[in-house]
C-alpha cells in the first residue's frame, strides 16, 4: 500500500470504530464497522503470510490483528512492514568501483595463512564471519582496549576529540544535550572554528530530544549534521521501526571509540532513576579502525549521497602488533543474511568449556534458545548476566519468561543488583569475545542497524573475563525456587509479553 492508501484505511477504520462505540451513526455502522475491521485484518494478515516471515513472528502479528484489530493495524504500520528485502544502494553504488575501497577489500582476502594458527572452530568462525560482514579480520597491527563504564569511555573520548588534527567522524543512536552531550558538543564546535573536518550522524527516533538550537549551533560553527532516516509522519513510514542503533566514533583515522555507550549523564551514573550504570566500551588503534570508518561513512553516504572515500580517511598510523585477531562486524536489516544472529549462534555452537552472556534485553529466537539449551545439557558453563531492575518494561517481562526452561537445562542466570547493566558481551572458553551495540534480541537480530567486535585470544578479551567476574560479586542467582515463589500475576503477565516478543 502507499502512503496515502495507508492514511485513508487508518482514517475509515478508526473513525467508524470511534463512532460505533457510541452509537452516533445508528444500529447499522457496527456492523459495517465490524465488516470493515475484519477485511482490513484478513487484508494485512494475507500480506504477512506472504512475506514468509519466521513463524513465530507472523503468529505473533496475526494474533495481535485479531484480538485488538485497530492497534494491531496501527502498530503494523509503524512497526510492522517488512525492510529487508531493500538492500541499501550504498554497499555498491559509490563504494565498489573506487580504487580505495578496492584495496581495503583486498584485506580481506589476504588473511587467510594467517588464521592457520587458531583452533579449527576458530578458523570456521573467521571464515563465517568473512561471508556474514565482508569486513576485514586484523591479525597484526591492531591495538584494542576495553572501557569499563562511563567514567573510563567519556575520559578517553575526550582526550582524543581535543587532539584530533584532521576528522571527527561521529555517530550514535542516543545523544542528549544535557551536561556531557553539551561538553563534547562544546569541543566539537571548538574543533570546528579550528579546521577539523566534523561530521556527526544522529538516530532520528534515539535521538529525538535534541532542541534545534543545539544542533544549529554545531552546524553554525561548520559540522555537517544528519539525522539517520527522519521521521516526519510516523503512521504513514515503514522505516520507524529500523533505526541505527551503532555508536561510532573515528578520530583521524587513527582511533576508533565503539560499545555500549550512548551520550547522555545516565551512562556516567548521574540518573537517579538507573542509579550505577555498568557498560562495556571500547577503544581501538591501528588498522582495524578502517572497518570503522567504512561503516561510518557508508552510513553517511546512504543519507547525503556524498563519498569520501579519500586515502587520509584510511591510512592509520603504526601501532606495535599485539597477540590476537580483531574484527568489526556491522548489521542490519540491510544485510543479506541475519548477520549477529548467525555470529552470535557460531560462538555458542563452538564454545568446548563457557559460554558467559551479559545483556539488558534477552529476548532470543529458538535457534538461540535451543543452543543455549543444548550446550548447558550437555555439560558446558552457560552463565547470562541480566539487570535486576527493567528499563522497558515489557522486553523485561518476555526475558523472564525464558529463564525457567534455560535453569531446567542448568543454564546460570544472575541479575546484576549494583545497577542497571547495559554490557552486551559474549564470552566463549575465555579466549574468544563479542563486545559491541548488540543485545541478544530479536530488534538486534533482525531491526536495527548494529555494530559488533569480534575478539579473539585478545587482551581485551582477558580484562572482559575479569569484569564479568567481578560484575557476578554484584548479582544474586535465579534458581528454580525463586520461580516458583513468583505470583500468578507475574508470571501470567510474563508469558503475555512472551507471546509478542517476535515483535519487540
Amino acid at each position: 500500500m502507499n502512503r496515502l492508501l495507508k492514511l485513508v484505511v487508518f482514517l475509515l477504520v478508526f473513525t467508524m470504530f470511534m463512532y460505533s462505540s457510541i452509537g452516533v451513526l445508528g444500529y447499522t455502522v457496527p456492523a459495517f464497522v465490524t465488516i470493515s475491521t475484519s477485511l482490513t485484518v484478513i487484508f494485512i494478515g494475507l500480506i504477512i503470510f506472504m512475506e514468509n516471515r519466521h513463524p513465530s513472528s507472523t503468529m505473533a502479528w496475526i494474533l495481535l490483528l485479531a484480538l485488538l484489530p485497530v492497534v494491531g493495524f496501527v502498530f503494523y504500520l509503524i512497526f510492522g512492514q517488512n525492510y529487508r528485502t531493500k538492500q541499501r544502494r550504498y554497499n555498491e553504488k559509490g563504494l565498489r568501483d573506487q580504487a580505495t575501497y578496492q584495496r581495503y577489500k583486498q584485506q580481506v582476502l589476504l588473511n587467510e595463512e594467517e588464521m592457520l594458527s587458531y583452533s579449527e572452530d576458530q578458523q570456521k568462525m573467521f571464515r563465517l564471519s568473512l561471508k556474514l560482514a565482508k569486513s576485514t579480520i586484523s591479525f597484526s597491527g591492531s591495538q584494542t582496549e576495553i572501557l569499563t563504564n562511563g567514567k573510563k569511555t567519556f575520559e578517553a573520548l575526550i582526550r582524543e576529540l581535543e587532539s584530533a588534527q584532521h576528522h571527527i567522524h561521529m555517530e550514535y543512536y542516543i545523544y542528549r544535550n544535557d551536561h556531557i552531550g553539551t561538553q563534547i558538543k562544546d569541543i566539537l564546535v571548538k574543533k570546528a572554528q579550528a579546521g577539523v573536518e566534523v561530521r556527526f550522524l544522529y538516530d532520528a527516533v534515539g535521538s529525538y530530544q535534541l532542541p534545534k538550537s543545539f544542533l544549529q549551533e554545531m552546524r553554525s560553527a561548520g559540522i555537517e549534521v544528519v539525522s539517520f532516516v527522519p521521521v516526519r509522519f510516523p503512521l504513514l513510514s515503514n522505516k520507524l521501526n529500523y533505526r541505527n542503533h551503532r555508536k561510532i566514533v573515528v578520530i583521524d583515522g587513527n582511533v576508533g571509540f565503539m560499545g555500549g555507550l550512548n551520550v547522555g549523564d545516565e551512562y556516567l551514573s548521574r540518573s537517579k532513576t538507573y542509579g550505577f550504570w555498568r557498560d562495556t566500551h571500547m577503544i581501538i588503534k591501528g588498522q582495524a579502525v578502517r572497518t570503522l570508518q567504512i561503516i561510518f561513512l557508508q552510513d553517511w553516504h546512504y543519507m547525503t549521497g556524498k563519498s569520501f572515500l579519500r586515502p587520509e580517511y584510511f591510512t592509520p598510523e603504526d601501532v606495535e602488533s599485539t597477540p590476537g585477531a580483531v574484527q568489526i562486524i556491522p548489521s542490519g536489516p540491510d544485510s543479506e543474511w541475519t548477520t549477529m544472529k548467525s555470529l552470535f549462534f557460531s560462538m555458542i555452537t563452538s564454545a568446548k568449556k563457557s559460554i558467559w552472556v551479559a545483556t539488558p534485553y534477552f529476548i532470543p529466537d529458538e535457534d538461540i534458545l535451543t543452543a543455549l539449551r543444548l550446550a548447558a545439557l550437555s555439560g558446558i558453563e552457560v552463565r547470562i548476566l541480566f539487570p535486576a531492575k527493567p528499563d522497558k518494561w515489557l522486553p523485561f517481562l518476555a526475558s523472564h519468561s525464558y529463564f525457567r526452561e534455560l535453569i531446567k537445562a542448568g543454564v546460570e542466570i544472575y541479575e546484576y543488583e549494583r545497577g542497571f547493566l547495559h554490557s552486551k558481551l559474549i564470552i566463549i572458553d575465555g579466549e574468544t569475545a563479542s563486545v559491541g551495540t548488540a543485545n541478544m534480541d530479536m530488534r538486534s537480530f533482525h531491526l536495527n542497524f548494529e555494530v559488533t567486535a569480534l575478539l579473539v585470544r585478545t587482551e581485551s578479551v582477558q580484562k572482559m573475563v575479569k569484569d564479568f567476574e567481578r560484575d557476578l560479586t554484584f548479582t544474586s542467582r535465579i534458581d528454580s525456587e525463586r520461580f516458583a515463589r513468583k505470583k500468578v500475576l507475574v508470571r501470567f503477565l510474563e508469558s503475555a509479553a512472551r507471546l509478542f516478543s517476535p515483535l519487540l
